[in-house]
């Protein structure tokens, strides 16, 4: 059921404002949680590379909890995040494709 939630929730804010805006507004949090495991271009330093096509075929429901669920071993959890917050890294992750 809080899966269902988190993704309806994301899902109504993405449609509520521009791709591009999220997108811009996802980097910096992108910057301060995630570049260190990932690297500033996503290409990964220790993490996943986000520019991958694996990562980048996967649905925008998927990363959304993969981000705030986590996915161990290394993946942490931010279950912190508000729904914004993650639809706005999901939206900059997009950008980070080959």
């Amino acid at each position: 059921m809080n899966k269902v939630l988190i993704i309806v929730t994301v899902l109504a804010v993405v449609l509520a404002l521009p791709l591009a805006a999220y997108a811009q507004n996802g980097e910096a949090l992108y910057k301060a949680k995630c570049a260190m495991c990932h690297g500033a271009d996503g290409k990964k330093a220790v993490g996943h590379d986000l520019s991958s096509a694996d990562v980048q075929k996967g649905s925008d429901a998927n990363l959304a909890t993969v981000i705030t669920n986590g996915k161990p071993p290394k993946m942490p959890a931010y279950k912190t995040l508000k729904p914004e917050d993650v639809t706005g890294l999901v939206a900059y992750v997009r950008t980070l494709k080959k």
